[in-house]
């Protein structure tokens, strides 16, 4: 018996072994083409998951880069990446070497639903088509322009006499700034601007609410580090799939309302100059207008435009409740140049270098996008001495740039004066990337900044902020560090002016 037990383990240990040896070739012959950066030495299967904190993965990243330099190979599980780090580096990549860094890279916690359509994950000729006809049309329906401008001032209203109505009572600004920003977006995608009560409206912001919750979980990580194995467990990626088809399913009747009502002679809004395109091309069997394209280039759209500027301003309000003297100086200005009898305008923000400073240091500090999105080179490509094979995939840690030392003495403290120079006028810095930069930078920078200065000053103008809570006892800690870093929930009282 006993002896029989003896085979028996030294069955199972031989065969542990083999399997063993297979993953360690396995490893080997996968990643020895190229020439890479160093970078922490990785366990088999594992990668560096060791070295990593799955709460805070860009914390880890530039952890890791204070060790092997700004430009490193990492291994998230199996999966091999280069991180770049610092202003130097991204500009070096996404500026100087546009073209070879302009793919974009694996995101496979949404792969099911995308597949490489839509303008935010498509690649290649897919994507300069879709980015090239979406910024045309943007600028068409007023993006950068006064056009624009004024949907922005008149929603601003529309928020204000809701703020009126709380008459100061403590509230959760999240969900009327979210309302606001959506309805901006909702303007040139859909042509019309939604009730803040509608149906239809409030389940597409809570819809994506949730969805870039879900994927700043740590569970949406660990899914992109080892998707060749979740991919085949039941229900790994269900439910940001679920979620993103709830999206899906409600653009789809919007776009089926345009199409029933369309008129090829005067569009009224993005989807309906789609459409058109899509008619011209109809008998183009290799075309990139597609329902597809549509849906998804839609909801990128409406998502990214909602829920960046929102949780923007939602850190802008709790940033000037725990630094009040910044709030004192921000409404000094706007007395100066504004007043209180106009409507604050983008021809103002020229006069008004402080406050300009304060919105350009909230979105650096609070670095909405940490790791940017993930790009990967589009052939093989010479960089600072290493050969990175076609497709490998590349973080570019944009926090890094935001808070880099070279560029920003402090960086983890908030202060205006990063954006001033010794007289008081606003100084650009070129560190200062929150919308990225290259061939893959924001499409809708122009209108993101517009909402922000428009929305931030019309605020400030009519109330000034209170908290229940000493300054120093706000906390300006996200909720989640991971795709998106996630403001916490607190309340605010907005006292008129």
């Amino acid at each position: 018996m006993f002896s029989l037990f003896t085979m028996e383990l030294e069955w199972v240990l031989s065969i542990s072994l083999g399997i063993f040896l297979v993953l360690i070739s396995a490893w080997k012959w996968r990643h020895k083409e190229g020439r890479f950066p160093p970078g922490p030495m990785p366990l088999p299967f594992f990668g560096n998951l060791l070295q990593l904190n799955p709460k805070d993965l860009p914390k880890s990243f530039l952890a890791l880069s204070h060790k092997y330099g700004t430009v490193y190979t990492l291994y998230l599980g199996p999966r091999r990446v280069v991180v770049l780090c610092g202003h130097e580096a991204l500009k070096e990549a996404l500026v100087d070497h546009a073209e070879q860094f302009c793919g974009r890279g694996e995101m496979p916690y949404v792969e099911q639903t995308f597949k490489g359509s839509g303008i935010v994950l498509a690649n290649g000729e897919r994507w300069k088509k879709l980015r090239h006809f979406t910024l045309i049309t943007l600028k068409n329906f007023g993006m950068g322009k006064c056009s624009i401008e004024e949907r922005i001032q008149k929603e601003a209203q529309y928020l204000l006499e809701k703020f009126r109505k709380l008459k100061g009572l403590p509230f959760d600004p999240t969900f009327l700034l979210s309302c606001t920003t959506a309805n901006i977006i909702c303007s040139i995608v859909f042509g019309k601007r939604f009730e803040y009560e509608d149906k239809i409206f409030l389940s597409m912001l809570d819809l994506t609410n949730k969805i870039f919750f879900e994927l700043s979980t740590p569970w949406a990580k660990l899914y992109d580090m080892y998707f060749g194995i979740m991919q085949y467990l039941p229900g790994g990626d269900s439910h940001i799939y679920n979620l993103l088809q709830e999206l899906k399913a409600l653009i789809g009747e919007r776009i089926k309302l345009n199409q029933e009502t369309l008129d090829p002679k005067n569009p009224r809004d993005f989807i309906d100059c789609f459409l058109i395109e899509m008619n011209k091309e109809k008998r183009n069997p290799s075309t990139e207008f597609t329902v597809t394209n549509l849906v998804l280039t839609v909801l990128n759209l409406f998502t990214a435009g909602t829920e960046t500027v929102s949780s923007t301003l939602k850190y802008a309000l709790l940033l000037l409740m725990k630094y009040p003297k910044v709030e004192e100086k921000v409404h000094q200005e706007i007395d100066s140049v504004v007043g209180r009898n106009r409507t604050p305008a983008v021809k103002d923000r020229m006069n008004m270098p402080y406050t300009n400073a304060v919105i350009h240091e909230i979105q650096r500090l609070v670095d909405i996008l940490p790791a940017g999105l993930p790009h990967k080179v589009m052939e093989d490509t010479e960089f600072r001495g290493y050969l990175l094979p076609k497709d490998t995939n590349i973080i570019t840690l944009l926090g890094s740039a935001l808070h880099d030392p070279k560029y920003f003495c402090d960086p983890e403290t908030f202060n205006p004066e990063h954006f001033l120079d010794q007289e008081g006028g606003f100084k650009k810095n070129d560190a200062f990337v929150p919308f990225s930069s290259g061939k893959r930078a924001c499409v809708g920078e122009s209108m993101a900044r517009m909402e922000l200065f428009l929305y931030f000053t019309n605020i400030l103008q009519s109330f000034s902020l209170k908290s229940s809570l000493a300054p120093t006892d706000i906390d300006i800690s996200p909720q989640l560090n991971g795709f998106l870093n996630i403001p916490p929930v607190y309340q605010l009282c907005l006292i008129p002016r």
